[in-house]
């Protein structure tokens, strides 16, 4: 094994740093965007990228491009505001505001992707230093003087290699869970929506001519001999648990939030789930089980999702609804009913400041409620997606845990890598 050589260098003699662009104003102005084809990201898509940053939401227009500058692939971003020292690897060319600085590392001294591992060891640090400041952020000088001890570069793209391994097996498992998500509402909709669920024969219900009846609630045809129920005779809603801070109690709980649903798409994973202590009397009421479906009343209303390895003492908070279904053969087809009409929730909420969705919106939903049958094909073919997603969201959460682990030890030397 060759000999590694460690220096003390600054982020600076790494590569080169330079701050995002984005002169017009208003940013939102629709004129930097009709039309438009360059790809933009903002500090948020990078905050929720894992590695690589892989989808933009806005474009901007030629007149857009102008004002700013289209970054190249396998640019490293870096957050100076609003979401501070959060990174992510551009996997195509794309623009970006002045809150996001790139880095482009000089090849023969080190890569964006080491680069990249050395902000996941230090974020920490950079955001407790930045908070508290005026407006929360840091600047380019701020980050060209960081100085840390960095190995030769042979030695950076063998910690890169070990640590990438783990984190592209993590992008794997998010993609095939991706697709698992996707198939499992196309299911839905497939069956439900256009009611071409397998009749008798296999074949799709209604493109083989299988027989449609009115429904005067609904004000459209369903299948012949469903039924039409309104959510509330199906399911038990309940908000979620409030709680003072300073409240305690005899039993330890954990506590699902809306940042944890907003974290997620369909489960909602465990592992980052707050501790509270209350007293058990307190808590029985509003016990995650695997009846339960979560819907939440304020932030991103209406969101729904269910919880992936419920641990004991699961409780949700109170900005969260709680759906029950008693039935659990419905209870999939309930949770993809209510996921296709999130939009729709959310245009109907209260009309709060927050836009809250209520007990009373969920409640009066109406809906389709198929023959036993199919209830019980559909919930067993959802499942067994939802199985796969499950154990890859546990693979993930160990693989993070493996990768954090080792970041630290690699990055000071004491776990060296062989050739």
């Amino acid at each position: 094994m060759s000999e590694v050589r460690w220096q003390i260098k600054s982020l600076s003699e790494l590569g080169r740093f330079s701050r995002g662009k984005s002169k017009h104003r208003p940013r939102n102005d629709k004129k930097l965007f009709t039309n438009g084809t360059y790809p933009l990201i903002q500090t948020g898509d990078i905050k929720n990228s894992n590695l690589y940053v892989t989808k933009n939401s806005d474009y901007y227009n030629e007149f857009g491009l102008s004002q700013s500058k289209l970054w190249k692939q396998g640019t490293l971003c870096i957050t100076i505001a609003a979401n501070i020292a959060e990174t992510a690897i551009l996997s195509y060319p794309m623009c970006f505001p002045d809150s996001v600085v790139g880095f482009n590392a000089h090849k023969n001294e080190s890569s964006e992707l080491f680069v990249y591992y050395v902000f996941e060891l230090i974020k920490k640090e950079i955001q407790k230093t930045s908070s508290g400041s005026i407006q929360d952020n840091i600047n380019i000088d701020y980050l060209t003087k960081l100085k840390l001890k960095v190995p030769n570069k042979d030695y950076q793209d063998r910690i890169v290699n070990l640590l990438s391994t783990i984190d592209k097996k993590i992008l794997i498992n998010n993609q095939i869970n991706e697709e698992l998500e996707a198939m499992a509402k196309t299911l839905y909709d497939y069956w439900f929506v256009q009611f071409d669920f397998p009749d008798e024969n296999g074949k799709p219900y209604k493109s083989s001519g299988g027989k449609m009846v009115y429904n005067d609630q609904l004000k459209r045809e369903i299948p012949e001999g469903w039924g039409v129920k309104q959510l509330g005779e199906i399911c038990e809603f309940r908000n979620g648990i409030n709680y003072e801070k300073s409240e305690t109690g005899d039993t330890l709980s954990k506590i699902v939030n809306v940042r944890n649903i907003s974290n997620s798409s369909t489960f909602v994973t465990t592992h980052d789930l707050d501790s509270i202590t209350l007293d058990r009397r307190r808590i029985e009421s509003y016990l995650v089980t695997d009846r339960t479906i979560l819907i939440t009343r304020s932030g991103i209303p209406g969101a729904t999702r269910i919880v992936s390895d419920i641990p004991v003492n699961t409780i949700y908070s109170g900005f969260i609804i709680g759906a029950t279904v008693a039935n659990l053969n419905l209870f999939y087809y309930v949770f993809y009913h209510l996921k296709n009409i999130e939009m729709l929730m959310s245009n109907q909420s209260a009309g709060t400041i927050m836009k809250n969705i209520s007990q009373t919106t969920l409640s009066e939903i109406r809906i389709v409620i198929p023959n036993k049958e199919i209830q019980k094909v559909f919930s067993n073919e959802v499942r067994s997606l939802l199985d796969v997603i499950e154990n890859n969201l546990k693979q993930n959460q160990e693989l993070t845990q493996l990768r954090d682990w080792l970041l630290p030890m690699l990055m000071n030397g004491q776990v060296k890598v062989e050739e």
